[in-house]
């Protein structure tokens, strides 16, 4: 990512408190966590900021979660409102695990700070660390919001101008498919007056029974 953004990020942590009830994600959140198989799982969350909402509510519901951001600020309130998350402080496009390591991905209000460019080994990526049967969860910046069909470049919010990179939603779909991810919903939504497209994939392949429990994925830090 852009080095500025990590200053931004630490910036925005020190107005999180006003700002946390400005994005409510519960209507998208649940019907997620329902679509997973039964029974505590692994969740990587990416760009996960704070802890909340999807690391918190994950981990209320008996999972063991992983968070990876590049802004220690945020991961200082991450300690706070989600202290049993396990944290690492790098750049989600740089980070890696071991294969089959995890149920879900999530990666929210995030990739789209990402070079589009390198998009697609990152979608490689998700698609070995997670189990078959696995799912994706990201939010992805369009022409609604950008005002483009591609974009790279900068955006005002919150007072700051912040990077944003985005293909075609054409295009995305097309990548995630190369990758092994099969599209199985591609949602616009407006919270808190910014539409977004949220995109749910799954890697093919039945479950089975995985030891959801226990030792730290391969590859983690900061337990």
């Amino acid at each position: 990512m852009p080095p500025d953004l990590r200053e931004i990020y630490d910036g925005f942590a020190e107005t999180y408190e006003a700002n946390r009830g400005l994005f409510d994600m519960s209507g998208i959140l649940e019907p997620f966590f329902r679509s997973l198989p039964p029974g505590p799982g692994r969740l990587l969350d990416l760009g996960c900021g704070a802890g909340e909402p999807f690391p918190r509510y994950f981990l209320d519901h008996g999972w063991d979660v992983t968070g990876v951001d590049f802004s220690p600020r945020m991961l200082e309130l991450a300690a706070r409102y989600a202290p049993r998350m396990h944290t690492r402080c790098a750049d989600l496009a740089d980070v890696d695990f071991s294969p089959a390591a995890f149920d879900a991905v999530t990666c929210i209000y995030a990739l789209f700070h990402v070079p589009r460019a390198r998009h697609p080994a990152l979608f490689e990526r998700m698609v070995r660390w997670l189990r078959p049967g696995g799912k994706v969860l990201f939010t992805y910046a369009t022409r609604d919001y950008t005002g483009a069909d591609e974009f790279e470049g900068t955006k005002k919010f919150m007072g700051r101008r912040l990077f944003y990179s985005h293909t075609t939603p054409e295009n995305l779909r097309a990548q995630l498919e190369a990758a092994g991810l099969a599209p199985d919903a591609f949602d616009y939504r407006d919270i808190g007056g910014e539409t977004f497209l949220w995109v749910t994939a799954s890697r093919p392949g039945s479950p089975g029974l995985n030891p959801r429990r226990g030792s730290p994925p391969a590859g983690s830090a900061d337990w």
